[in-house]
């Protein structure tokens, strides 16, 4: 009888530790699919609209602006860790954003923009913020981002280059 519960408890120990050692290797794997490389980025097709020279002008010295520019462009290179663990500072920065429009674009339809823009911006930080997201919701969040800002800039454009027409009324 001592015997019998010996081996049942040594097997019960050998089948239970077994397990957790699996679970361990599931955890790595999960962890390395996560990293995305530049070339798979760079596979993103979208329509990139650059801000026009006269538009330049007024975002020169908006550095909420110029901040994201850098992030974006950063994005594209794979490197999304301004979003890791950074919860405050990208609130802040899109915060920022919204409250110091340069004057001549501030308007509603530049302000909807901006909002679209940070609507996908959260998204994407909480999904990168998740450990079980796969590469391709990464990827596809990353795509979002950079439309919505891309259409951000095409609003812009739109609106400097509407004041500078001078249309002759009859």
């Amino acid at each position: 009888m001592y015997r019998l519960s010996l081996t049942m408890l040594c097997l019960f120990l050998v089948i239970f530790s077994c397990k957790k050692q699996s679970d361990t290797t599931d955890t790595v794997q999960e962890k390395t699919s996560h990293e995305l490389t530049e070339k798979e980025v760079s596979k993103i097709d979208y329509d990139d609209f650059l801000l026009d020279e006269k538009t330049i002008e007024y975002t020169e010295y908006w550095d909420q602006y110029n901040e994201l520019q850098t992030v974006l462009d950063n994005f594209k290179k794979a490197d999304i860790s301004f979003l890791i663990e950074n919860n405050e500072v990208v609130t802040t920065t899109l915060k920022d954003l919204k409250q110091n429009i340069p004057e001549p674009l501030n308007t509603s339809s530049i302000i909807a923009r901006i909002n679209a823009f940070e609507t996908k911006f959260l998204k994407l930080e909480s999904l990168a913020n998740l450990s079980s997201t796969s590469k391709e919701e990464l990827i596809a969040s990353i795509k979002d981002v950079l439309v919505a800002f891309s259409n951000f800039n095409l609003q812009m454009n739109k609106k400097v280059e509407f004041d500078h027409l001078n249309i002759e009324k009859p």
